[in-house]
């Protein structure tokens, strides 16, 4: 990434409409204060996990971050990282996941999540748990010209 640059341009091509498997997956955890679902401090608490890696010299992968909306006022980050972090909310996820890529503004989510939940069941599969992975900033959205956000479900 250059100075402009504070999100990489994201790639849809590898997570649209595919099926795979996490062993033992790493993770940093970290919460976000929502109101209504709309983050409050999100940046601040991106800037944190960032520098959290940084720190240990530790790579995150694809970028791969995860949100969890567990209430109206709390959603949880999963930050994907290659080595556990001394200090941090180390985490790991198992198991089989579907994902599939959208574009387009926030209030679109409502739709998105209809339809994935759609195309889940005509795989045959069930939801277990929902992440939302928003890839860019809306700096970069605006800046890309694209606001591409990833929906990864745990399935069975």
């Amino acid at each position: 990434m250059n100075d402009n640059e504070c999100c990489p341009k994201f790639d849809p091509t590898p997570w649209d409409g595919k099926l795979f498997e996490w062993n033992q997956k790493k993770f940093i955890k970290a919460q976000v204060r929502t109101f209504f679902h709309i983050p409050m401090n999100f940046g601040g608490v991106m800037k944190t996990l960032d520098q959290k890696v940084r720190d240990a010299s530790v790579m995150s992968p694809d970028g791969v971050c995860l949100s969890d909306h567990t209430s109206k006022w709390n959603m949880d980050l999963y930050l994907a990282v290659d080595k556990e972090i001394l200090g941090a909310e180390n985490m790991t996820l198992s198991g089989k996941f579907l994902s599939k890529v959208y574009e387009g503004p926030f209030q679109d989510t409502g739709r998105w999540c209809k339809d994935f939940e759609q195309f889940a069941s005509n795989k045959g599969l069930k939801i277990s748990k929902w992440f939302m992975w928003y890839t860019t900033c809306p700096k970069c959205a605006k800046k890309y010209g694209k606001n591409y956000v990833v929906i990864v479900a745990q399935v069975t």
